[in-house]
């Protein structure tokens, strides 16, 4: 079985990122601040990785259609769905716990992070399963960049 290198990179990011994140709570939680923050800064940067990775794909080569069976296309569509809303709420509160935490709002920082954390650690692996299904389970359906897509060709 050969699987592609983008997506296979680009879903190790979302894994790494999200051991961070696990990580870098339960440092909070004990108290140890400054582990804390170099973690969810790791976190971040494996985000910001999956999600450059992830762009650059989607504009050059296209998304990958679901190749598994007709029977499953809608129960694979609402998942896709939900990952979707779930990494875009993620991404967005992501960037908004780390405006708090840079500018030293630690009180809001605190209160959204936790819901942030919960949020990408449902993202991560729901992106993984994304990928088997994708790559893994089933042969990869069509391809088409963006690009093209945009300018008609």
């Amino acid at each position: 079985m050969k699987v592609p290198i983008l997506p296979t990179i680009s879903t190790l990011f979302i894994v790494i990122s999200a051991i961070f994140v696990a990580f870098g709570w339960y440092q909070i939680m004990r108290g140890k601040r400054e582990t804390h923050q170099k973690l969810m800064l790791w976190g971040a940067f494996f985000a910001l990785a999956f999600f450059l990775v992830y762009a650059s794909r989607t504009v050059f080569s296209g998304n990958t259609t679901f190749g598994g069976p007709e029977e499953l296309k809608l129960a694979y569509h609402l998942f896709l769905f939900f990952h979707i809303v779930l990494a875009t709420s993620a991404a967005v509160f992501g960037i908004i716990t780390l405006l708090h935490a840079f500018n030293k709002r630690f009180a809001k920082h605190k209160k959204i992070g936790r819901w942030t954390a919960v949020i990408w650690l449902l993202t991560a692996p729901t992106g993984v399963v994304v990928y088997i299904l994708l790559y893994v389970m089933y042969p990869g359906g069509e391809t088409k960049p963006m690009i093209d897509a945009i300018l008609g060709t």
